[in-house]
């Protein structure tokens, strides 16, 4: 389940040399699980291909007030978005919008709408800093319309200042808060709380190269984040896999290995939690020496002793206080449902999830 899951987004893409940015947008909102319909002012496709929104967007870029099959194009897109997003937006958008004008089919989109508006402003240093272009940009943020950008950095023609488009990842988590705070019920239903959760599967080192570990992806554990953070909470994510980790607004990601490392950082987090989620697959031994260097095969067989390593789980169930809800997990290859009710009390948790 993706955070943007049943969310119609346009994306707007104007004619500035950074509208080759946009495809990373898109890319990411439709991984979020948003249908994303592309339209394109002719100045974008001087610099980007319909053939690469195409691929990647929900439904064929749109340019014309007069191509495709329905016969009032901007009412359609503009009445059934969820949020409307302008990636990059020039000075003459920016103007445009703001003055009300209509003069193809993403202006008349923007009239016709009345779902939020995020505009990503990218250009020059010079146009960026001019009082019309300062007056529009403060204009539009007075009615409500999100500004997002530019930042300082590399231009085009080799110069350096402001005007830069902001970064996709900033572009996209910027359409989710929107999302998640302007969502339907139950998106809000968990507003105000914050969770924490354990991702992946610890390693364990015997030395410099090899380590014991598990099979879990964490995948279990980010799919509860992208869920908790979608309904309104504040999530605070610790994982062994933050290649694959929720990148969006509401979760921060603390990048772990070993189930010490794991245990820390679940101490220093856990008092501020109103639920804890132990999604993670933490290793029940650890060895008890590390080799400095790899262990050699001409070496023999090496006699590696195993020592145990925390129990997290057992010391949240010590701990907790006040109302705080403890969520464990337990993957058992026999007698499933016994073993997850001895471990339900043993560990003085709220729930077990058994698989």
């Amino acid at each position: 389940m993706g955070a943007l899951d049943g969310r119609r987004v346009v994306l707007g893409v104007t004619g500035g040399i950074a509208a080759y940015k946009a495809v990373e947008v898109c890319r990411r909102l439709v991984d979020a699980g948003a249908h994303v319909a592309p339209v394109l002012t002719s100045g974008a496709l001087r610099f980007v291909g319909r053939a690469t929104f195409d691929a990647l967007a929900s439904e064929p870029v749109q340019v014309s007030l007069w191509d495709g099959d329905h016969p009032i194009p901007h009412t359609r897109l503009g009445q059934g978005a969820d949020l409307i997003l302008i990636c990059p937006a020039t000075a003459r958008l920016l103007a445009d919008y703001r003055n009300g004008r209509s003069g193809d089919l993403l202006t008349a989109t923007l009239l016709a709408t009345r779902a939020p508006v995020v505009v990503c402003p990218a250009m020059h240093t010079e146009m960026w800093e001019q009082p019309a272009v300062i007056d529009n940009v403060a204009t539009l943020a007075e009615r409500g319309v999100t500004v997002v950008g530019p930042v300082d950095g590399h231009l085009a023609g080799g110069d350096t200042g402001a005007g830069r488009l902001a970064e996709p990842a900033d572009v996209v988590d910027a359409v989710l808060g929107i999302l998640a705070a302007d969502g339907p019920a139950p998106a809000g239903d968990m507003a105000g709380l914050t969770v924490l959760i354990t991702a992946g599967g610890t390693r364990e080192p015997i030395g410099p190269v090899r380590y014991i570990g598990n099979r879990s992806t964490g995948k279990q554990g980010h799919a509860l984040a992208v869920e908790a953070a979608s309904r309104g909470a504040k999530v605070h994510c610790v994982t062994t896999r933050p290649d694959t980790a929720p990148d969006m607004v509401g979760v921060a990601v603390t990048p772990v290995e070993t189930a010490e490392e794991m245990a820390r950082a679940v101490a220093d987090r856990a008092a501020d939690a109103d639920i804890v989620l132990m999604a993670a697959a933490v290793a029940d031994f650890r060895p008890a020496d590390v080799a400095p260097q790899k262990i050699k095969k001409a070496e023999g067989i090496p006699e590696v002793r195993l020592v145990p390593t925390t129990d997290i789980l057992a010391e949240l169930g010590r701990q907790r206080t006040g109302d705080q809800v403890l969520v464990g997990f337990a993957a058992e290859t026999s007698d499933l449902l016994e073993n997850a009710a001895a471990k339900l009390v043993a560990k003085g948790v709220d729930l077990i999830v058994a698989n």
